[in-house]
């Protein structure tokens, strides 16, 4: 196992006399047997980070290490990880046992040992019962829990996760974020997992990096990014329905947007004055959608506070401790 570190790492793509920058700087510091999760949208550059993790993209400028060592020029086979993709990469005329064994035979590692190191990811992913079977006759989530085999047979210093429940349903996918939590516990190997689902994110890491056009907007832990995000960017991407943010929200500060939580938003007799939109139902839960002025609102309830009637006027009151102030120009939190 080992520890990972960025120093002020850049990447450029040259095209002719052009430059296109898609990481902007990175600097973070990753401990030995932490599971961190790099979370954003589409082409926020948090693929690209972890391919130069991995020695799949060149790295345009500044530092990452892998342990002691500062692996920039070092091919993907000098840097002792292991990676698995959105797609699982299985030979299909194999079977699982030599699926997963494949790698090791080809490092000409003994035949008693690629049994022993096959034997034992098998027991921990419960494949122990579909060795001899060929990838056609898995399901899905079996073929990915192969892919995640293949690696921790080689017994790497770090894994590096590419989006690897993307071809997953939603049960499975649930499923499979179990089974890479136990995994973690078992193994505690050093762990890079890229998403760009929120809830991935919240539920695997025990720190997040969220990557936004190039830029980490904040490392944290998933608490600390929820309860406290450092940009508005954070507040309104991390959060199912995201963060409200106004700009004219009633006893405003000028220069400022106010934050707040859908959930620390209170129906009552005090407060704000909105006028109800549409009322979403989620089982337990209700999103209510308003206005205060000209800005949408959403609070969420639970089922026994009762739906209001659309169009009608409401009142709800901000939790006062539970407000985030944030520079309306730059998008910067404001006081702690």
């Amino acid at each position: 196992m080992a520890s990972i570190q960025f120093k002020n790492v850049v990447k450029k793509y040259i095209q002719g006399k052009q430059s296109l920058q898609v990481i902007h700087g990175v600097n973070a510091e990753i401990a030995d047997g932490e599971f961190i999760v790099i979370v954003g949208p589409s082409g926020c550059g948090k693929s690209t980070l972890l391919r130069m993790v991995a020695g799949l993209e060149e790295i345009s400028g500044g530092e990452i290490s892998i342990g002691s060592r500062v692996v920039n020029k070092l091919e993907p086979a000098e840097r002792d990880i292991a990676m698995v993709f959105q797609n699982y990469a299985l030979y299909p005329h194999m079977s699982v046992f030599d699926n997963m064994a494949y790698g090791l035979k080809i490092a000409k590692v003994p035949k008693d040992e690629i049994k022993a190191r096959v034997d034992k990811a098998a027991g921990i992913l419960e494949l122990g019962q579909l060795l001899d079977r060929k990838p056609r006759q898995l399901s899905g989530g079996q073929r990915q829990r192969v892919a995640m085999g293949r690696a921790i047979v080689r017994q790497p210093q770090v894994f590096l996760f590419d989006e690897p429940l993307s071809n997953l349903d939603a049960k499975l996918r649930a499923q499979t974020r179990l089974e890479i939590q136990k995994l973690h516990r078992e193994l505690g190997i050093t762990s890079l997992f890229v998403t760009h689902d929120q809830v991935e994110a919240m539920t695997l890491a025990q720190r997040m990096i969220v990557m936004n056009a190039g830029n980490m907007e904040q490392f944290g832990t998933p608490e600390e990014v929820y309860s406290r995000p450092a940009t508005t960017f954070v507040a309104s991407f991390i959060g199912s329905p995201p963060m409200n943010l106004l700009k004219n929200a009633p006893g405003g500060k000028p220069g400022q947007l106010l934050g707040i939580r859908p959930e620390h938003l209170d129906i009552g007799t005090e407060g704000w004055s909105l006028v109800v939109d549409t009322v979403e139902l989620l089982g337990a839960e209700r999103l209510v959608h308003a206005r205060v002025g000209d800005e949408l609102v959403i609070i969420r309830t639970h089922e026994d506070q009762g739906a209001p009637a659309i169009g009608s006027t409401i009142r709800a009151k901000p939790r006062e401790d539970r407000q985030h102030w944030y520079d309306a120009s730059t998008g910067k939190r404001v006081g702690p």
